[in-house]
């Protein structure tokens, strides 16, 4: 009976921390597609990196080189820059927003501890980037670069320098498939010049249209 009483009190306890760790039970977020890589300037398969997956957009096949998907390259066109809709048909634009610490003095929001959510909030909706404009109520704004991100890219690819700290936001879609438009927020968290970056990414769209 002890031993019965005791496992139960644990699977409480278990229970409780995770409501804790999550915020009041709710589930973690899981919308989009995100994670962290790490894009060297020197390799030829990780000079960019592939949003399907987070894998290196290379891969060696009968001897060659290949291209896999390169959504976000790191110095191959511009030095120590990042450069989109590098592949194909497809045309890019991405945008330096800046700061964490800039886009909330900026835009005014509440951060909370090791920050976060300023660049959790961006979002693209209703042909308008948005940013978090109250913390409490989850109310948004539009982002001062809106209509930059909508403009059409007068180049093939766009490119732009790296900042250590910078959050970025970026538009592909394809001159090729009309019904693809994909956006994506970056963080970037580590940086050695000329040698490699490492970002946070994450894949967020305002269609349904939009293929990943």
């Amino acid at each position: 009976m002890k031993s019965v009483l005791s496992i139960f009190v644990f699977l409480v306890i278990a229970i409780g921390c995770a409501q804790i760790s999550y915020g009041q039970g709710a589930a973690p977020d899981t919308s989009g597609t995100t994670g962290i890589a790490t894009l060297f300037a020197r390799d030829p398969l990780t000079q960019a990196v592939c949003f399907k997956d987070g894998g290196p957009s290379g891969s060696f096949q009968n001897g060659q080189t290949r291209n896999r998907c390169s959504d976000l390259n790191f110095n191959s066109y511009s030095a120590n820059g990042f450069s989109v809709g590098v592949e194909g048909g497809k045309q890019g634009v991405i945008l330096d927003l800046g700061t964490p610490e800039e886009l909330k003095v900026k835009y005014g929001y509440s951060e909370t501890v090791g920050g976060g959510q300023g660049f959790a909030s961006i979002n693209v909706k209703n042909g308008k980037a948005l940013i978090l404009k109250e913390y409490k109520s989850g109310t948004q704004q539009e982002l001062a670069e809106s209509a930059k991100l909508f403009q059409t890219p007068s180049e093939n690819y766009s490119s732009i320098p790296v900042k250590l700290g910078h959050v970025y936001l970026l538009r592909i879609t394809d001159r090729t498939d009309k019904t693809f438009e994909m956006f994506a927020k970056i963080l970037v968290v580590a940086l050695v010049p000329n040698e490699s970056v490492t970002v946070r990414w994450h894949v967020i769209s305002n269609n349904e249209t939009a293929k990943l």
